[in-house]
């Protein structure tokens, strides 16, 4: 399935702000007959869920003979959880990391233990962290060692602001602990010389690519897998992924914001809407987008699209994401210590 080229991506992406910022649930009597929901996102999902929507809307359409419509927006995971905690009319979230969506909990706007309401702890599709450096790889980068050499330009995004960007920088961190055995001192040295070569720092992991690819700048990006896939997809001759020594498995979560959904009548589409991503069809399209379907026969069918074989950490080995916020992305935390040097 080909997806959309960049340049298209950027300006549905305005036009979706636009959208989201203007529309009401329903508007007039042609409206009155289609029931719209809205998919708050963060930066890398874009192309597939325009095609998961069609998809949904399709299915629901003949299911119930009702139409449906979804809204989506896109921007950094940590901007897009505030919006919703600021007001955006969110039926759902599909955001880079569960605490930007335990974020949204605290403020009142969905349950607690709203990460068992779906399978894979509200996980329907994982990814990893990779490089993707251009083709021929000049500088010769292979692992995380590599992006702390001289010359080396680094392109990532701000954890501050972006779930992507939180990932890779424990990715990076725990590639460091191997190394230095866990000897903290070595490793905030290590995070420091790597940051330190970060030419580029966006808001979101989309702003990344289009400044590593687009734009021209760096010689590498630290990039979600799914994002260097499509790239790799969209421009054969031009780029290369590496898989590093040690990456970790992402998982992006789904949620109802049932504050929301409560008051425009849509809880019962929105869930439909999160279960149908679980479906084989839907988890095929995951699959063809370069995410890793959670379901593992499906994930089988594209062995050859994913390294497999990389060794992954998860949230866990850190403590989860409360632990990891205090001790790294808090203001004053490790981040701010490592990049303030």
């Amino acid at each position: 399935m080909r997806k959309f080229k960049r340049g298209f991506s950027l300006f549905l992406a305005v036009m979706v702000v636009f959208g989201l910022a203007g529309c009401a649930k329903s508007t007039g009597k042609e409206a009155s007959q289609t029931i719209t929901i809205t998919n708050v996102s963060y930066d890398p999902t874009r192309e597939f869920y325009v095609a998961y929507n069609a998809l949904f809307e399709k299915y629901y359409s003949e299911k119930t003979g009702k139409q449906v419509e979804v809204v989506q927006s896109h921007g950094g995971s940590g901007g897009q959880a505030r919006s919703v905690i600021e007001g955006a009319n969110a039926d759902v979230v599909t955001l880079a990391l569960a605490h930007d969506i335990t974020l949204i909990e605290k403020a009142g706007l969905l349950k607690p233990g709203w990460i068992k309401e779906f399978k894979g702890n509200s996980s329907p599709y994982t990814s990893s962290i990779v490089f993707l450096v251009r083709k021929g790889n000049e500088k010769g980068i292979k692992d995380w060692d590599d992006l702390i050499k001289e010359g080396v330009a680094v392109i990532t995004p701000d954890p501050k602001s972006s779930g992507g960007a939180c990932w890779n920088f424990l990715a990076a961190w725990n590639y460091a602990a191997q190394q230095f055995h866990g000897n903290e001192d070595e490793m905030k040295a290590f995070m420091a010389k790597l940051y330190n070569n970060v030419t580029v720092m966006d808001s979101g992991a989309r702003g990344a690519t289009t400044t590593f690819v687009e734009n021209g700048q760096g010689d590498v990006l630290i990039a979600w897998e799914n994002e260097a896939i499509m790239t790799v997809e969209e421009y054969p001759d031009d780029y290369e992924i590496i898989s590093p020594s040690i990456s970790i498995l992402a998982e992006p979560s789904v949620a109802i914001v049932d504050e929301n959904a409560d008051k425009n009548n849509t809880q019962e589409i929105a869930k439909e809407y999160l279960d149908h991503l679980y479906t084989d069809e839907a988890q095929k399209m995951i699959g063809e987008y370069g995410y890793r379907p959670s379901n593992q026969t499906v994930l089988k069918e594209f062995s050859n699209k994913f390294d497999l074989n990389m060794k992954l950490c998860t949230i866990n080995d850190f403590g989860g994401w409360d632990a990891v916020y205090d001790k790294f992305f808090v203001d004053g935390g490790i981040f701010d210590e490592i990049y303030g040097n």
